[in-house]
């Protein structure tokens, strides 16, 4: 990666930034958008960051399998709160859910 950590991070969020109200987007979702597709785990981190930028909507990013943040009780309930249901597997529903950038 051809940029520093800060500068990647404040991409990142900015991209998080924009999803949808009662949608999810996926790290590597994310990741394609600011142009490093093989950085999901950089957007994750990022997440993990992102108090020390502002507030942003982190509780919207998944993984590709639409699982939720391990440990981060609070994002199941933040999401439910916008409508998004889990399934009984406990992840996303992404074919329901998933912000459609294109």
């Amino acid at each position: 990666m051809n940029i520093r950590q800060e500068e990647f991070e404040v991409l990142a969020l900015a991209a998080v930034s924009e999803i949808p109200y009662g949608k999810v987007a996926t790290y590597s979702q994310i990741a394609e958008l600011i142009g490093y597709p093989k950085h999901a785990r950089h957007v994750g981190r990022a997440c993990a960051n992102s108090w020390y930028y502002g507030n942003y909507p982190c509780h919207r990013v998944v993984n590709a399998q639409g699982r939720l943040v391990r440990g981060w009780d609070e994002q199941k309930t933040l999401l439910e709160e916008e409508g998004i249901l889990l399934n009984k597997n406990g992840c996303v529903d992404l074919k329901k859910f998933q912000w459609k950038t294109s």
